[in-house]
């Protein structure tokens, strides 16, 4: 048989009976008339994983990527599957595997309850069953059939059996969107906030938390009235960073209605008093939000005016639902989606078009409500 590295050799095929040994080399002989060679590799899953996060992932992804991808194959993939010999992993196993990993107590497998002072449920022998979410369970497939797929590719494996099992759909919550009375108050009530200007663009642009944390005052233009988003700030490996935005539609040049302008002139006028106030300790990063002395401010200590701001106005509702709002609000105005896709930077015009139909429940009345009047 010819290898993946171009030499001959002789393979051997061991089997419980006759017929299954035959049926391995009725196989072997197909893919030999078919010139696909036989991998000549005996390394283990583990192995090739920690090869394929270093030279693939690492230089070809996101750094956030790259981050979420090593820690499932860390806590995930490496216990269940790493000892497997990637060339004779099996679609059975991979499937055995995954169904454990979805009816595991997470609890349990990590030792949370024991960590406590006083043990309340796995530890006293009472299991809480914390079970992964079917989103979670689909993205450790997702990952594995990644990595096993990028193994084909370089001929290391012949077939990709992660793409032989099939895992349960999760159902994906679009989030909610506000109304317009509803945007309009909440605009008011953040008037006086220092964080105005964000919730103007989170409202009216779309922006995602990352872009506008990231955003600088050279991608803003307020005499054309334009905007460029080209970063995103990220909290990766302990580290505030600069990346890409999230896909490469993400990066986009929009205008600036009014409306936006004139909440980031305020703002940059009272950006201008906070530095002037701090002096010495302020820290220069050409950012539009910042904290107090001019660092690039914690995504998640953003909740400490959400929330806050959200509980005045009776409002449960996430920050990133803001951006589904732009995008319901925009086309209950009558805007092409195509042109709200853009606006918002979504990959497809899809994802567009499905949060709208999960937030323009007054748009569905209303055309249901004309079809009523047609047919009485």
């Amino acid at each position: 048989m010819t290898t993946t590295s171009g030499i001959r050799k002789r393979v051997s095929v061991y089997g419980k009976t006759r017929e299954e040994v035959r049926q391995k080399i009725t196989e072997l002989q197909s893919q030999e008339n078919q010139g696909i060679p036989v991998p000549d590799t005996n390394m283990r899953l583990e192995e090739y994983l920690v090869y394929w996060l270093a030279t693939v992932v690492k230089v070809h992804r996101r750094p956030k990527t790259y981050q979420g991808y090593e820690s499932v194959v860390r806590v995930h993939i490496v216990p269940g599957l790493g000892r497997k010999k990637i060339r004779t992993l099996r679609a059975a196993e991979v499937r055995t595997w995954l169904a454990g990993v979805a009816s595991e107590c997470q609890c349990c497998k990590h030792g949370w309850d024991k960590e406590r002072r006083e043990p309340e449920c796995c530890a006293a022998g009472d299991c809480c069953k914390t079970l992964l979410s079917r989103r979670m369970v689909q993205s450790i497939h997702a990952v594995l059939r990644n990595a096993l797929q990028n193994a084909v590719r370089e001929e290391l494996i012949v077939r990709n059996v992660a793409q032989l099992v099939q895992v349960p759909t999760p159902a994906y919550d679009t989030g909610k969107g506000l109304r317009v009375a509803e945007a309009r108050l909440l605009l008011r009530e953040s008037s006086t906030d220092r964080f105005h200007a964000l919730y103007v663009l989170a409202l009216v642009m779309g922006l995602r938390r990352g872009e506008l944390l990231g955003l600088r005052w050279d991608a803003v233009d307020l005499e054309r009235e334009t905007l460029t988003v080209e970063r995103a700030l990220q909290r990766v490996s302990g580290e505030l960073k600069l990346v890409m935005p999230k896909t490469a539609s993400s990066i986009r040049t929009v205008p600036l209605p009014p409306l936006v302008v004139k909440a980031l002139t305020e703002h940059r006028e009272r950006q201008a008093q906070e530095r002037a106030s701090a002096g010495m300790d302020w820290k220069e990063h050409g950012l539009v939000f910042t904290s107090r002395v001019g660092t690039p401010l914690e995504p998640d200590n953003l909740r400490r005016s959400w929330y806050p701001l959200r509980k005045r106005l009776g409002l449960d509702l996430r920050f990133h639902d803001l951006r589904h709002s732009a995008v319901s609000l925009l086309l209950d105005l009558g805007v092409p989606p195509h042109i709200v896709r853009q606006i918002v930077g979504h990959s497809d015009i899809g994802v567009t078009m499905k949060i709208y139909a999960h937030a323009s429940l007054d748009e569905q009345r209303k055309a249901l409500g004309k079809l009523g009047d047609a047919l009485s």
